[in-house]
């Protein structure tokens, strides 16, 4: 596909209790926004939280079929507790994700929908640049 040709990408900002995600359309170096949001999962046992975040990450790509997957990499956390829960949520989304979406994973900046869609514009962008070099 050419820099230019158009990409759905959605992106993640995975956390236990706060998923945020965004989605967007971009061609010609144009981002346009087409859902943004999180996925609440109103605490609760780990596990019930985990499978809220697949089946409603699962949900969004069936919907709004995604070409691309851009989702923040997990950052280092003091609290090993906080950081294996927010493992445990990003696996959860991951493992939502058909294996033939290609997944890229960017530096996490904070949290939530707004974090989601700055995730998903920086990988519109990077993956042009990319194309073009």
């Amino acid at each position: 596909m050419s820099p230019g040709g158009r990409k759905r990408i959605l992106g993640l900002d995975p956390g236990s209790l706060r998923t945020g995600f965004g989605i967007i359309d971009c061609e010609h170096g144009t981002a346009v926004l087409v859902a943004q949001g999180c996925i609440a999962t109103a605490g609760g046992p780990l596990a019930d939280r985990l499978r809220i975040i697949y089946a409603n990450v699962a949900a969004l790509i069936a919907e709004h079929r995604p070409q691309e997957i851009a989702v923040e990499r997990v950052f280092l956390s003091k609290n090993a507790d906080s950081a294996l829960k927010l493992g445990q949520a990003r696996g959860a989304a991951l493992a939502a994700v058909p294996v033939a979406l290609g997944v890229h994973e960017y530096a996490a900046r904070a949290a939530d929908a707004a974090d989601a869609l700055a995730v998903a514009i920086c990988h519109a962008h990077t993956r042009r640049l990319e194309m073009i070099a």
